[in-house]
C-alpha cells in the first residue's frame, strides 16, 4: 500500500533529524518515556489521571515498560509528544465516542483497561506487521506510535488504517470476548478461511470477490467479525459503497449478510445501533481533521 512507502521515506528524515538533534541536548527526567525507579509525575500524567484514571479507571501507558510488550519483537518507546496526540485522539474518537452512542456506563464496564503504546510496529517475517492486540478482555496494545505525525498529515485514511481502525477492530475483540458473537457468523464462509496465508497469494488480492471486507479478515471468523465491524464504522458511505461495488454481486451478498449479523449482535447484545456509531465516528473524525480539536492541551479541567 501506498501509506508504507510514503511513511518509510519520512522515518528515515525523522530519524536523521533526531540523531543530531539528541547530541546536545539534555535528557528531560520528567518527560521519561522509560518506566525507572525515580519517575517524576509531570503535566501529562496529571492528564491522564483526570481523564482517563479517575473517570473510567483505564490506564493510559506511554512509557516503555518490556514487561507489557511480546519479547518477540524489538520495540521502542512512544514519542513523549506523540503519546499526548494519541491520547487526546483516543479519549476523543473511541472513549468519547462510545459515551455518546452507548452511555457512560458501557464506557466503564467495557471500554479496555489499558492501553499500552510503543513507537515502532511488530514486524513478522511474512512482510507483514502488528499495528495492535486485545488481551484478555482488558488491555489493548497500540503499536507505532512515531509515524503519528506523518499519518496526521496524510488524512483521514491512513489514520484508519494504522490506528483507528486497529482499535476499534481490538475493542470488538474485547466485546466478543465478554459477549460471544451469533454462531452464525461462522458458517456464512466457513470453507474459505486461510489462516496465515493470508498475506500471500492468491489471497492477498481479489478478497472482496470472496465475501471478505479485508484480505486479514481471510485469517479467520473471528478477526472476520472484528474486520466487519471496524471498516465499516470507520469507512464513510463512499468508501464502503466502492467496497461494495468491487465485491460483485455474489462477494456483496456474502459481506451484507456479515454485517446484517454483527448489526444484530450490537443491537441485540449492547443496545448500539452501529449506524449510529459509525455516524458519531465520522463526524468526530472530521471534527479532528479539521483542526476543531485540540491535540496538545494538557490543562486539567
Amino acid at each position: 500500500m501506498k501509506f508504507n512507502k510514503i511513511l518509510s521515506f519520512a522515518l528515515m528524515a525523522v530519524s536523521a533529524i533526531a540523531f543530531t538533534a539528541c547530541e546536545s541536548d539534555d535528557p528531560d527526567t520528567g518527560k521519561s518515556v522509560i518506566v525507572t525507579g525515580n519517575t517524576v509525575k509531570n503535566d501529562f500524567d496529571k492528564w491522564l489521571e483526570a481523564n482517563y484514571n479517575k473517570p473510567y479507571n483505564i490506564d493510559f501507558k506511554y512509557r516503555y515498560e518490556d514487561i507489557e510488550g511480546d519479547f518477540d519483537y524489538y520495540l521502542v518507546p512512544a514519542r513523549y509528544e506523540d503519546a499526548i496526540t494519541m491520547a487526546h485522539l483516543v479519549k476523543y474518537l473511541c472513549v468519547e465516542t462510545y459515551n455518546e452512542v452507548a452511555g457512560t456506563d458501557f464506557t466503564r464496564q467495557y471500554f479496555p483497561k489499558m492501553f499500552y503504546t510503543v513507537g515502532e510496529w511488530e514486524y513478522k517475517n511474512n512482510g507483514t506487521f502488528i499495528l495492535g492486540t486485545a488481551e484478555g478482555g482488558r488491555k489493548i496494545f497500540l503499536a507505532g506510535l512515531n509515524y503519528l505525525p506523518q499519518c496526521l498529515e496524510m488524512g483521514t485514511d491512513a489514520m484508519n488504517y494504522y490506528y483507528f481502525k486497529t482499535i476499534h477492530h481490538e475493542f470488538t475483540h474485547i466485546l466478543n470476548q465478554t459477549r460471544p458473537m451469533p454462531s452464525a457468523f461462522q458458517t456464512v464462509t466457513y470453507d474459505s478461511y486461510v489462516a496465515d496465508l493470508w498475506s500471500e497469494p492468491p489471497y492477498d488480492t481479489g478478497f472482496e470477490a470472496r465475501g471478505y471486507v479485508s484480505s486479514y479478515a481471510q485469517h479467520s471468523y473471528t478477526e472476520d467479525f472484528a474486520e466487519v465491524m471496524s471498516i465499516y464504522i470507520t469507512y464513510d458511505e463512499a468508501s464502503w459503497n466502492d467496497l461494495i461495488t468491487t465485491a460483485g454481486a455474489s462477494g456483496a451478498d456474502l459481506i451484507n449478510q456479515k454485517l446484517d449479523l454483527v448489526k444484530e449482535y450490537l443491537y441485540t447484545t449492547f443496545n448500539i445501533d452501529i449506524d449510529d456509531l459509525r455516524s458519531v465516528i465520522q463526524r468526530r473524525q472530521k471534527e479532528v481533521m479539521s483542526g476543531k480539536v485540540d491535540l496538545t492541551d494538557l490543562t486539567v479541567k
